[in-house]
Order: C-alpha cells, then structure tokens, then sequence
C-alpha cells in the first residue's frame, strides 16, 4: 500500500513465526535510502537499510536523537515507548557522560561476578518446569521469568512489586492505539517509582544495580536521581524485551531444526558463537525503533536528506547485508565472527549487553544440559506468535523430553 505521494505506507505488522518481513525484505533490495510512512507520527521517514549506512547513520552526528524530543516522530506505538529524559534520545556530550557513568555497573566483571545467580536462577526455574513434567511451556516457565525476574534482582527491586512491575513495563510495548493512555500512566507511574527508589539507596546502598550506578563516577560528575530512575526504567524495559523474546526465539529454532540443536549438544563451548549468529539471524522485532533527526542536508548512498527529516534505521536489515555476511538468510554456524546490531551501534549501542549475554547463555546452555530428549511437544506450525506488540516472539513453547 502507498500514500498519496507514492511513499509506502509500512505497518510492519508481519509476525508468522520468526521470517522475515518481505515489506522490509522488498525495501531492503532497493538498496539506498527510501521515505516510508509509519502508523504513528505526522511525517514521513527515510530507512536506511545496509549495514555500512545504518553504521553511518547511528555513528554520525549530524544525525541526531534528542531531535525527536517534543515532535509527533514517525514510530510503530500509539504512545512513544522512550522517556523525553532516557539515554535513548540523547545526543554527545551528554549522552557520552551517562552512559560511561552507568556502564559501571555492567562491565564483564562486574555481570561475571552476578552470573552464579543468574545460573541459579535458570536452574530454579528449569527444576521447577521438570517437577511439573511434561508438556511443559518453554516461554512460561523459563523466557517469561528469567530476565525478567534476573534484572529485578539485581536492580534491588522488592519481590512484591515485580507482578507490577512487570505489567507496567509491558503496558509501554503495546502497539494498539487503544493503549495510549494506559501507556501513558504506567510511563509516569513506573518514573516515580523509581525516582523514588533511587533516592533511597543514594542514602542508603545496597548490593544493586541501582546503588551501583548512584555510587559511579568520573571526576565530579555523578547520575542524578532522574538519571537513575530514567536508567533504571530503561533496564526494567529491558528485561521484558529483547532477552525474553531471544530466549524464546533461539529455543524455537533449536527445537525445529535439529541440526542446531545437535551442533550444541555435540561442542557446548561453541554456545556464545552459536547464540550470536542466532541473535544476527532472527528478525527479533516488528519494523524500526526511535529515529534520529538530520541537521544539516546530508547526501547518503545517492539519497539527498535534508535537514529536519527523520531517519530511521534497520538493524534486521542490516544483520541480512549480503555484502557483510555471505548468504546472510542461512544460519551458519561456523561464519567467521563479525559483529551484529541486534544491540545496536554506536552511541546507543545496549550498555547491558554483558548482562543479555550471561542470561542467554545461562538460559540456553541449562535448558540444552539438563533436557537430553527435548523436543516440541505440538507440530511447529501449531504454534502460536506475538501480534500485539513491536517485537516477535512465541507466546507459548510446548516440550516434551
């Protein structure tokens, strides 16, 4: 479908199983830059697809995210999922001040020294989805829970605020118009909090993501209350996104094609290698995320962008970038290392990335140990997909082993 002026109207609303978009498959062989037309937002945007562009696009200043801040920016949800205050939608210096500040708290030995109880964790909840026997879900039992339940912990958060917690935070993921103003109250209702906690435990730290990040500093400069809780709520949002779908994903692709599967079970310390490649390969999201704003014209791969457009890039697409990864729609286990944006790039690159990792592959390598004969427990086919929300996932994983 095209608007009036021929741009593409793209509600990228595919979600059969974990395939790629042909919307964005057909934008992607384009080639250069091309204006497209969002559900949300009053004008259009241009997406850039190839992975060099995109790693222009995201390293390059004169594109800017504090840009959208105040502007009805072309985006997938009613409601814009990022705070006005959040990292996010920062621009360098300041943007380059939080995230060394808060990155502290998630350099590889500070999540190596929490990774024992991320394993516990994994393994509680894998003991309990064994009492209960088979069929068991996969999502409820093990995706749903261990992110979520692993960034709670460590951010200090009380056991009986989780429930709600959790339910605010997916509040802010769905993609329905209805939901705007639900979304909403639960953005504000989810700042206060914690504002409120982080203030606490600058008086009072404990053992926390949230104490940590408070007792960091360069110099002078430390994070302020609304900087932690704006932080904390961009960790929070973390732990129902992309590591609870990855898990979910990377379980599904193990479970239908068993040469994967086979390949772990026969070299486990291939697991961190494997789990890359997998997180390259699947289309882990609906669409695009928040945009950037030119400010100044810019010509990019034959494409004159003037200042004041939108610029949204795709990291599906260029994960798929045939000129980067040989045979980019094939899972390769043995493709030589090169690294992916399913954590973005450049200045808004995932500082917790080191924590992702060590919940994948406690998540994975515990589930692939400790269930030698596991396998669906319905025909593939049968299972049933995410439509509500920007990311891609299945809303259940039935096993048997």
């Amino acid at each position: 479908m095209t608007a009036d002026n021929e741009t593409p109207i793209c509600p990228f609303d595919f979600s059969e199983a974990l395939d790629f978009d042909p919307a964005l498959a057909k934008l992607m062989q384009r080639g250069s830059p091309t204006r497209i037309r969002l559900p949300y937002g009053d004008a259009d945007a241009w997406l850039i697809t190839g992975f060099d562009a995109v790693k222009q696009v995201t390293t390059d200043q004169r594109f800017s995210r504090a840009g959208v801040i105040g502007r009805d920016y072309p985006r997938m949800t009613p409601e814009p999922i990022v705070s006005p205050e959040s990292i996010n939608v920062m621009d360098p210096p300041h943007s380059s001040r939080i995230r060394h500040l808060a990155s502290q708290a998630f350099t590889q030995q500070q999540v190596d020294s929490t990774r024992h109880r991320i394993v516990q964790l994994a393994d509680f909840l894998l003991d309990d989805m064994e009492k209960q026997g088979p069929p068991a879900d996969v999502v409820q039992h093990l995706s749903d829970r261990l992110p979520q339940h692993a960034i709670l912990d460590l951010l200090g958060i009380a056991p009986e605020d989780w429930s709600w917690v959790e339910e605010s935070v997916h509040q802010l993921l769905i993609v329905g118009a209805d939901n705007k103003e639900a979304a909403t109250r639960a953005k504000a209702d989810l700042t206060a909090y914690f504002e409120k906690l982080a203030a606490q435990r600058r008086i009072s730290p404990g053992p926390d993501l949230i104490s940590a990040m408070a007792a960091a500093r360069e110099g002078e400069e430390q994070l302020d209350d609304k900087e932690l809780a704006v932080m904390t709520l961009t960790l929070a949002l973390s732990g129902q996104d992309t590591a609870t779908c990855q898990i979910s994903n990377i379980a599904y692709l193990l479970l239908t094609r068993p040469e994967l599967m086979q390949h772990l079970r026969r070299r486990p310390e291939t697991l961190t290698d494997v789990l890359h490649e997998l997180l390259r390969y699947i289309p882990f999201r609906k669409g695009v995320g928040i945009p950037r704003v030119a400010l100044e014209d810019v010509e990019l791969d034959g494409a004159h962008i003037r200042a004041g457009d939108f610029v949204h890039v795709s990291y599906l697409t260029a994960n798929r970038d045939p000129e980067r990864y040989p045979d980019p729609h094939v899972i390769d286990l043995d493709r030589p290392s090169a690294p992916h944006m399913t954590f973005g790039w450049g200045g808004h690159r995932c500082i917790a990335m080191p924590l992702a990792m060590a919940e994948l592959e406690a998540a994975i390598g515990r589930l692939v140990e400790r269930f030698p004969g596991l396998r669906l427990a319905v025909p593939p086919e049968e299972v049933r997909w995410d439509t509500k929300t920007i990311r891609r996932f299945p809303l259940e994983l039935p096993v048997t082993w």
